[in-house]
This record gives structure tokens, C-alpha cells and sequence, in this order.
């Protein structure tokens, strides 16, 4: 007998719904490649199996639905050039568009933190539930990085300008606020998920099952903010939003600018440019921006000099280490540059344009 303890990513038939679950609640349940290429098979067989009605996503544990990617390992495979650097994007980018085009209902249980990878197996489907335990974010700015897994195509679509904000400050979102932009379809409370999961296994109409469920949350606070953030972070330059900021004068504006003064510049820099350019953008040639541009980050230094600094160092001192040193790059343009095959380099495709990549 298997035992689902040691296994990343749990599959399972209940009823009437097809039940992944993702299962590394000591690492709040961050995204491996493993996992990645896991879950992609079976999400096809479901598709055309009869007695799979519906998909239900959800993360081990009580913290964390997904906080993300595995970052250690794509650091240690970026400083040692293993290919494996660029290939958990393009296979995680390929397995966010199978759910963003997935046939049948796609329900994400979004009970817990949800960030970067946890956002690209979740927001592209067809049902976002929150709950008061609820923490999305999509903080790739400061460790270096920028706001991917489609963050491209779905960030610049929330109200006004929200999906900057998001991404220049790397502001968190609780499931009232998640809910009020869009984030997530519906609300419940925590306590209540195994009773939602039991109706959606026996079968019907997900989105009446989901209003049956439903509770209006309360708390939100990004509504009333919203006047500001869309005032204050319409700029096409970081250095216009920052200035605004500044002259703006009250205490939020300036915590919003200390906020972005700590990520990579670069990455600040690529990510509003990500907000203008997804917004023009389908969803299809978002995936494949960000997979260009994730391409030149992780052969630039900012973003394994933001993982020392956040992640490695900080998980081995108890003291207060030293703040990112970062490497401004002047040439944007040359990170959204389409990709060429030298050193094995390509377009991200997709598996109904005719290639397997």
C-alpha cells in the first residue's frame, strides 16, 4: 500500500468530482516540478471521463493552499545552469493554460495562503472559493522575479489598477478583499469546505451548489482604497508612480512607496510593463511574454541575490541579514525580446498547436 504521506500531489474520484490535492503542508504546499508533471496527465483523463463531473483543487493542512513554487530548488538549479531552471516554467505556464481551458467546472479551494504558483493552479479556473483564511499575493518582486503564471493575462483585468499595485508592492489580500476584486467567485467559511465538497461529489449544477454556499464576507477594505490605487498607479513608469506617491503626501501613499523601494528594480520595471502589455494581450501570447522575460530573469543575478537575502539567509540566521543588493538592468526591452533556439531556447507552444514541449 502507497503511502499518501510521501506523495506530493493526492488524486482522487469522490462521487462525482475528481479531487487533487496538493500535499506538502510543511512547505505550505509549494509547487514542484514533480507535481507539476503530475497533475497535467491526470487533469486529462478527467477531461474525458463521464464520471468526472467536476475538479476540485485544494492544499494540505490549514495554512497554505500553494505559496508558491519550489524557489530553493529553482535557485539551485539556475547557479548550477541545469536545464530544469526553465523547463518548471514552461511546463507549469503549459499546465496554468490547460486550466484556464479546461472543459469541464474547475473549482480552486483557495482556503489558506495563495501565492504565485498557488495563483496559476487556482485563478484560471472557473471557480475561486475564498475564506477567511485566505492570504493571495504575488510577491515575485522581491525576491527578484517577476508576477507570472499568467499574472500577465488576469492581474491587469481586476478593477482599475489594482494589478499593479499588486505587483509593484507585493501587497496581500485577505479572502474578503480577494473576493470584493474578483480574485475569488465565491466565499465561504473554513469550517464549512467538507460540506461544499460532499455536494459538489454528488453531482448538478456546480454554480448553484456554489450560491448555496455562498456567504457575503466581511471586512473588505480594498474597495474604499480603490479610488487611490487607481490615481496613484496609472503611470506607464515606475519612477512617475513612485513620484506620485511621494507627492501624494498621506501616510498610505508613502507606506506603498517604501513598500516598492525594497523589491529589484528590474523586476518592479518588468512587471508594470507585464500590466500595460496583458492588458492588449489574449491569454495565449500572456504565457508567452512571461516566458521570454522569466527566461532573461534567471540568467540575471537579482533573483538569486533576492533569495539569498529573503529565503536562504533568513532560514539560517537568527539574526537580521543583509538587505538585497540588486543589479538594475537598463534594457527592458531586451527581457521581452522574443525567444531564439540558441542554448535550447524557444517559444513557449502549447499541445493543440501541433507540439509537445
Amino acid at each position: 500500500m502507497t503511502d499518501s504521506s510521501t506523495e506530493e500531489v493526492l488524486f482522487e474520484i469522490v462521487g462525482k468530482s475528481g479531487i487533487i490535492t496538493l500535499n506538502r503542508p510543511a512547505g505550505l504546499n509549494a509547487l514542484t516540478l514533480n507535481m507539476v508533471r503530475l497533475m497535467k496527465p491526470v487533469l486529462a483523463d478527467w477531461a474525458v471521463n463521464d464520471a468526472v463531473e467536476n475538479i476540485i483543487i485544494e492544499g494540505a493542512g490549514e495554512k497554505g493552499f500553494c505559496a508558491g513554487g519550489d524557489i530553493r530548488a529553482l535557485h539551485d538549479w539556475g547557479k548550477a545552469g541545469a536545464p530544469e531552471a526553465t523547463d518548471f516554467y514552461r511546463e507549469e505556464y503549459q499546465l496554468n493554460r490547460s486550466i484556464k481551458t479546461y472543459p469541464k467546472p474547475y473549482i480552486a479551494l483557495i482556503d489558506g495562503i495563495t501565492m504565485g504558483g498557488g495563483v496559476g493552479v487556482s485563478v484560471h479556473g472557473s471557480h475561486r472559493v475564498a475564506t477567511e483564511r485566505t492570504m493571495f499575493a504575488m510577491p515575485e518582486t522581491g525576491i527578484g522575479l517577476l508576477p507570472d503564471v499568467g499574472g500577465t493575462y488576469f492581474l491587469p483585468r481586476l478593477p482599475g489598477e489594482t494589478g499593479a499595485w499588486l505587483v509593484l508592492t507585493g501587497a496581500r489580500l485577505r479572502g474578503a478583499d480577494s473576493f470584493a476584486v474578483g480574485v475569488a467567485t465565491h466565499y465561504t467559511a473554513s469550517h464549512n469546505i467538507n460540506a461544499l465538497k460532499a455536494d459538489l461529489a454528488a453531482g448538478g449544477d456546480v454554480d448553484a451548489i456554489l450560491a448555496t454556499h455562498h456567504q457575503q464576507p466581511e471586512g473588505a477594505t480594498l474597495p474604499e482604497q480603490q479610488g487611490d490605487i487607481d490615481r496613484l498607479f496609472k503611470a506607464d513608469s515606475v519612477a512617475e508612480i513612485i513620484a506620485a506617491l511621494k507627492a501624494d503626501g498621506s501616510d498610505w501613499a508613502h507606506r506603498q512607496a517604501a513598500a516598492i523601494a525594497t523589491k529589484s528594480p528590474t523586476s518592479v520595471a518588468v512587471a508594470l510593463r507585464q500590466m500595460r502589455e496583458g492588458i492588449k494581450a489574449d491569454f495565449d501570447e500572456c504565457m508567452r511574454i512571461e516566458m521570454r522575460a522569466v527566461t532573461r530573469i534567471m540568467a540575471q543575478p537579482d533573483f538569486y541575490e533576492g533569495v539569498r537575502a529573503t529565503i536562504l539567509e533568513k532560514a539560517t540566521s537568527s539574526e537580521q541579514v543583509n538587505a538585497p543588493n540588486w543589479t538594475p538592468q537598463q534594457d527592458i526591452d531586451a527581457i521581452f525580446a522574443p525567444l531564439g533556439k540558441v542554448g535550447g531556447d524557444a517559444e513557449l507552444r502549447f499541445d493543440d498547436e501541433g507540439m509537445n514541449q
